[in-house]
């Protein structure tokens, strides 16, 4: 059984802030990634965000540093790799966590400028980010890239056409990406969270009985955290999956399986 291999590896996260108080999934990937020996280059807009992972993974005796970056101008993306190279010599992992719900309304309501400048938060910015993480993970002999998408991306149903239509590019964009940079041993994979119930999430206000709903909706009828998204962002980057690469690991509790009341047998035809 491979060991996780991670010791001594450079991770970068993006968005490893949390917009409140509490553990996002980029939180949770980097201390987890931190935990298991990689030096973690935590990526956010917000300084104070940053260092407020920073601290959780001092805490821990985990090696990180906070780099300040607006992930959707390119010029920042290559900034922010630079620094990272020329401070630790090496980039094997990225986690392109970033993402926000983006305009309200279907096609006749959602706001084009607003779509235009949204898509380059979730769509475009992973692949500025891949664009100068690659060459560098080239020279280290490999590396693992995840994507952090949505259910909302495998099926229709969310009310906002905006949100779907990008969280679907991120999965396509991933199978394209495992596809050109595989020979070169870059795996690229994708997890597409369900409904985890993360700071992005409560610090817009949700009352308790929508929460109690999306939990008893599951197949588990549990409710997930930014760990559990975590823990899988350190699978798909470890030894332990090194013949995974361009797959959607949807970490939902079973709801791309079905939902709750939906399993009533079907009579059949005489």
């Amino acid at each position: 059984m491979p060991e996780m291999g991670l010791e001594g590896k450079v991770a970068i996260v993006t968005g490893a802030g949390s917009r409140a108080p509490g553990i996002g999934n980029g939180r949770a990937a980097a201390i987890l990634l931190a935990r298991e020996g990689c030096k973690v280059a935590l990526l956010d807009a917000t300084k104070e965000l940053g260092d407020a992972t920073k601290e959780m993974i001092d805490a821990e005796g985990g090696t990180s540093m906070v780099v300040v970056a607006n992930v959707a101008e390119q010029a920042s993306c290559e900034a922010a790799v630079k620094t990272i190279f020329d401070s630790w010599g090496r980039v094997d992992v990225l986690v392109n966590n970033v993402g926000i719900g983006g305009p309200m309304g279907n096609a006749v309501d959602t706001d084009a400028d607003a779509w235009d400048a949204a898509w380059r938060i979730n769509v475009t910015s992973m692949m500025l980010m891949a664009k100068y993480a690659i060459p560098e993970m080239r020279k280290a002999g490999g590396g693992a890239i995840v994507n952090i998408a949505s259910i909302d991306g495998l099926r229709g149903g969310n009310p906002n056409l905006f949100y779907t239509a990008s969280k679907g590019a991120v999965v396509q964009m991933t199978r394209a990406m495992a596809s050109h940079h595989g020979p070169e041993g870059i795996r690229v994979n994708c997890i597409a969270p369900g409904y985890v119930y993360t700071p992005m999430v409560f610090a817009q206000g949700m009352e308790a009985e929508l929460r109690e709903r999306r939990r008893k909706n599951n197949l588990l009828q549990t409710e997930g955290t930014g760990w559990d998204i975590g823990k899988g962002v350190v699978y798909l980057t470890s030894d332990q999956a090194r013949w995974v690469s361009g797959i959607i690991l949807s970490i939902d509790a079973g709801s791309m399986a079905g939902t709750v009341g939906n399993t009533t047998p079907i009579k059949a035809f005489d």
